[in-house]
């Protein structure tokens, strides 16, 4: 139970900060820098299964090992390697194969990966801390 309660934190936690990041914060530099690759309106159902699937990867990868160690901390560093990880081949995939992927862009983008993981997975385990759903 305390992995699908990890899911739902998690899931809020990354729809909330990518929805800042690329709706607020970041909107105007990637216009900027990709705006000729971007469509006009999103494919929801495919941005919908990249969230679903991408959080079972953060719930694997980071936060089960930060519940296991009774550490957000641990969780933390686990979900910023995964986030760096697939955000980086990602976007270095990008700068293999497209023409116009901007390069500042992948490097800003696979920051930001790593930083939203870092957050999401210590986030995660940190709320469930102190909710009392786990020890700490």
């Amino acid at each position: 139970m305390k992995y699908v309660q990890a899911y739902g934190i998690a899931l809020v936690i990354f729809l909330i900060m990518d929805a800042l990041w690329l709706g607020v914060v970041a909107r105007n530099f990637y216009m900027s820098r990709i705006g000729d690759l971007i469509l006009d309106q999103p494919r929801w159902g495919v941005a919908a299964l990249f969230y679903l699937v991408y959080i079972v990867g953060v719930v694997f990868f980071a936060i089960y090992t930060g519940l296991a160690q009774n550490s957000w901390q641990a969780a933390a560093g686990y979900g910023a390697l995964f986030g760096l990880f697939t955000y980086m081949t990602y976007n270095f995939t990008n700068l293999a194969v497209m023409r116009g992927f901007d390069t500042t862009v992948a490097f800003v983008d696979t920051g930001w990966g790593t930083f939203v993981g870092a957050t999401m997975a210590g986030g995660t385990v940190f709320i469930m801390q102190r909710l009392g759903w786990v020890s700490g």
